[in-house]
């Protein structure tokens, strides 16, 4: 999939960072890390900071899948509520999940003052109701995450207060997370790069792995490179493709894409979003937005489940913005772009080993930046050898696709239009 972010606001508004040289040769490291979005170069930050000697290969340029072209959202928790996890592994367990969503925000935030990252980092996220049922089991979410783990930085807004923060309309109520963070997500990754190369991490792009072979250690095969490891991190994602078939079954890739309008006018951002926190909505197929910090609308919505992407992407993604602000229909749209994810059938992150050398972290379901940052500290403590944080991730059930990956597809397809049906319909 050869799609170019170049149709991007981050893009765009990318901070500088020299290129990366192309690996060549045979190389030999302690760890070798494939993927140089948020989970490659945080377990590579995280691995220098113990002393390993680490290589990430990317394939193409530093943040260039996922990380470099979501949403900016800084969620807390995890992309499964909490009410599901105690169903799915116990209120224990759920608790310890609530709590690592908790370092995942505060990691993301310690990491960016420690290396003065410049990404627009702000506060608080407005999660609001699109349908009446759906403020209803928002106000029962808060008072148990109120009750049950004492997180008192969420409360409910009603509806005449939500109209007072927002023009957004057919809303019903909401939350207001103020533990939530958004930020530019291109300039945060190309941050994290600058700190790992800093910390002495060798970082490669245009790197493509073609295959790795296993014997007592990992030898990883580029178009001009061996690189002999001790360890290897899968850290592609949406983009893993067939290069690891034993856990690519866990995942599904698909599509989503956002647009960037014109610089707006202050009363108007303010209108559309007042106090400047990200926002999103209750549809399965989830609608988000911010505010850019140059006042642009950043909004996101719309799937699709091929490796094709609409030939338009703005004016694809122009009609859900204006079902929820009719009032910019004559607002300029300056950039569209999409981007490739992996969800999981659970919505759970899926994390753990192929084999005893080969560990991976992928299926962060649209919540990647804080729970893509946390994997790849969780990971690098795992090859350390202090495993109990990763394993509450790792033991976590992550079921393959029906079919696998041949047949996951229709499937996939079949449900998402159901639930895509059910949102319309209300």
């Amino acid at each position: 999939m050869n799609h170019s972010p170049a149709e991007s606001y981050y893009a765009a508004t990318a901070n500088a960072l020299p290129p990366f040289p192309a690996v060549t040769g045979e190389v030999r490291c302690d760890v070798c890390v494939i993927g140089g979005g948020y989970t490659g170069l945080s377990t590579a930050i995280h691995l220098r900071k113990r002393g390993y000697d680490v290589r990430v290969l990317e394939a193409h340029s530093v943040g260039w899948g996922a990380s470099g072209r979501n949403g900016g959202h800084v969620g807390t928790g995890q992309r499964a509520d909490q009410h599901t996890l105690e169903r799915l592994v116990g209120m224990d367990h759920a608790r310890q999940l609530w709590d690592l969503g908790l370092d995942a925000v505060n990691l993301v935030c310690e990491l960016i003052d420690e290396f003065a990252i410049d990404c627009d980092l702000a506060t608080g996220n407005l999660h609001v109701a699109h349908r009446q049922g759906d403020a209803a089991e928002l106000q029962q979410e808060v008072e148990h995450l109120q009750q049950h783990y004492n997180y008192q930085q969420i409360r409910y807004v009603n509806k005449p207060e939500l109209d007072e923060m927002s023009s957004a309309q057919g809303m019903h109520g909401g939350t207001l997370d103020l533990g939530a963070r958004h930020l530019h997500p291109l300039n945060y990754c190309l941050g994290l790069a600058r700190a790992a190369a800093d910390l002495g991490a060798s970082i490669h792009e245009h790197s493509r792995v073609l295959h790795y072979d296993e014997g007592e250690r990992v030898r990883v095969h580029t178009e001009s490179a061996v690189v002999d490891c001790g360890h290897l991190v899968l850290a592609c994602n949406g983009y893993l493709g067939k290069l690891e078939k034993r856990v690519a079954g866990q995942i599904m890739p698909i599509n989503n894409y956002m647009l960037a309008t014109e610089p707006l006018g202050e009363d108007l951002a303010q209108r559309l979003i007042r106090d400047d926190t990200s926002m999103s909505d209750s549809r399965f197929v989830i609608n988000y937005w911010k505010l850019s910090a140059d006042r642009r609308l950043l909004f996101g919505g719309g799937e699709s489940y091929t490796s094709r992407f609409p030939d338009d992407i703005r004016s694809f993604v122009r009609k859900y913005m204006l079902r929820i602000y009719p009032e910019l229909a004559d607002t300029r749209i300056d950039y569209g772009w999409g981007g490739t994810l992996a969800i999981t059938l659970n919505r759970m992150p899926a994390l753990g080993n192929a084999s005893p050398r080969v560990f991976y972290g992928h299926g962060f379901s649209g919540h990647g930046v804080p729970i893509a940052t946390l994997a790849g500290q969780l990971l690098a403590e795992a090859i350390a050898g202090t495993a109990e944080r990763f394993d509450v991730m790792a033991t976590v059930p992550s079921p393959k696709f029906p079919g696998g990956t041949l047949l996951r597809w229709p499937g996939l397809v079949a449900g998402m239009l159901y639930f895509a049906l059910r949102d319309r319909l209300g």
